[in-house]
């Protein structure tokens, strides 16, 4: 049995060379940052493969419900490490108040209005968005969106079941729709690259990392992340993030990245799914899959 350092090394190796495949095989390409721990893991992997430098944009989905903490962390983020940060919201949907905190939808609709629409809308620059302007340190609304169609996103197969169907390079049609049935074989670590025009590619580097991998990681490499994660005193924390109307804490008084391990391999989360706490995926059936065959993350 290999060890953990040398497990984590060849996790590492893996999400480094699938990074460096996407960059090269695919010109107008994306990276998805949900400002959690797993996309942060993957920004922290971005900036390895290219030796301290992301060279491809950022984009994040705000819905306009994120817990305020994750946006502060973000930004704070985006200035240190003079990273190219876009910005997309379903403003119209927003505007008109057809959210599930107005009352308007059901938790998965308004999943299906802020986050995949959104996403999709955005990746297309059919809708507006914003770009940080590092000399201004601000937002500011792109003028010529372009249009993405490489998109590599944080996402692990142990995460919940839908995910655990992706491929490391997996297809969409134009329009983003997911087939699950249809996707190329991945084996022994060779990729299918090579696409018709017109296809949408997700992009998984971190598909084969498990939930402590990432912590053990995090730990090894003393990556920041929000301290959401943690007790602050309150005998609370969340274990993962989303939009505060329906991602709830969970009971724990971890306050440290190792303690969190520890919660993980034999204490109280040890047999706990880890989205257990958002409630749009009780409103799917307790998975995602009906959003992600549409084009949510």
């Amino acid at each position: 049995m290999e060890d953990g350092l040398a497990h984590l090394d060849r996790l590492e190796a893996i999400s480094v060379h699938i990074l460096r495949e996407a960059y090269r095989e695919f010109k107008s390409l994306v990276m998805l940052w949900s400002i959690g721990k797993d996309s942060t893991v993957l920004l922290w992997l971005a900036r390895k493969a290219f030796f301290g430098h992301v060279p491809l944009p950022l984009m994040h989905i705000d819905t306009s419900f994120k817990i305020p903490e994750m946006i502060v962390f973000r930004d704070r983020l985006v200035r240190q490490w003079r990273l190219d940060m876009i910005v997309g919201r379903n403003t119209a949907a927003l505007a008109a108040r057809r959210t599930f905190p107005d009352g308007a939808l059901t938790r998965l609709e308004c999943c299906r209005e802020l986050k995949t629409e959104a996403l999709r809308r955005t990746l297309s620059g059919e809708w507006p968005r914003w770009r940080f302007d590092h000399a201004r340190g601000d937002y500011v609304q792109e003028a010529n969106p372009e249009a993405y169609t490489g998109v590599v996103v944080g996402v692990r197969a142990d995460e919940e079941g839908s995910r655990s169907k992706e491929r490391y390079f997996s297809p969409r049609d134009r329009h983003s729709d997911w087939d699950v049935a249809e996707q190329p074989p991945e084996l022994w670590h060779q990729y299918k690259t090579d696409f018709a025009p017109g296809t949408h590619v997700r992009i998984h580097p971190l598909l084969d990392w498990t939930e402590v991998d990432i912590w053990e990681y995090i730990a090894r490499e003393e990556i920041p992340v929000t301290d959401l994660y943690f007790d602050q005193g309150a005998g609370r924390r969340y274990r993962s993030l989303g939009c505060y109307p329906c991602t709830r804490p969970v009971e724990s008084g971890a306050r440290t990245v190792r303690d969190i391990i520890g919660e993980l391999q034999t204490g109280q989360f040890a047999d706990v799914a880890e989205r257990a706490g958002r409630e749009q995926d009780q409103e799917d059936g307790g998975g995602l899959e009906t959003l992600r065959r549409a084009g949510y993350m």
